[in-house]
């Protein structure tokens, strides 16, 4: 079959969770304790609803393979023209591309909105997600160390930065 990538419907709220909640409850990289609540789900599509705070979603026939975000990357008004993206890959189906292939189609599709830089927090360690992030040409921009507390330990987060082309002075 072939891979599609489109705007996640709320029609994929649960193959999206499911992709989540296996991170959730697996690794330290969202810091996110319990799985999504179906309210939790309503609220995550209303803050992705197009624009530069949009919500991709990789399928192939009727399977979500995985999903891409940006989103709101502070609250305060002058923080607009910032997103945070992230992407999330069905765990059985990690090292086929796909979040490349949607983080290729995000990042697309902010080149003509108004955004000046995406930022990424990575929890560490996490190399596959690092490179991932180089190559679409993030840099490196501090760590917090010691940021997250899950699974009886502190986790270190990296942040990084990509300077997008789309946003007006």
């Amino acid at each position: 079959m072939t891979l599609e990538i489109r705007p996640a419907a709320r029609a994929d709220a649960e193959a999206i969770a499911t992709i989540y909640d296996w991170y959730i409850e697996h690794t330290p990289i969202t810091f996110d304790l319990e799985p999504l609540s179906p309210g939790r789900r309503d609220a995550w599509f209303d803050e992705h609803p197009g624009g530069r705070h949009l919500a991709l979603v990789a399928i192939e026939g009727p399977d979500v393979l995985g999903y891409a975000t940006s989103g709101r990357f502070r609250s305060r008004p002058a923080y607009d023209p910032s997103v945070e993206t992230s992407v999330y890959v069905r765990h059985d189906r990690v090292g086929e591309r796909i979040g490349s292939r949607l983080y290729a189609a995000l990042f697309a599709h902010l080149e003509h909105e108004d955004v000046h830089r995406a930022f990424a927090g990575i929890a560490l360690p996490n190399v596959a997600s690092e490179v991932l992030h180089a190559r679409f040409g993030f840099r490196h921009v501090g760590t917090f160390t010691e940021q997250g507390r899950k699974f009886g330990r502190y986790w270190d987060v990296a942040w990084f930065e990509r300077e997008m082309p789309g946003a007006r002075p």
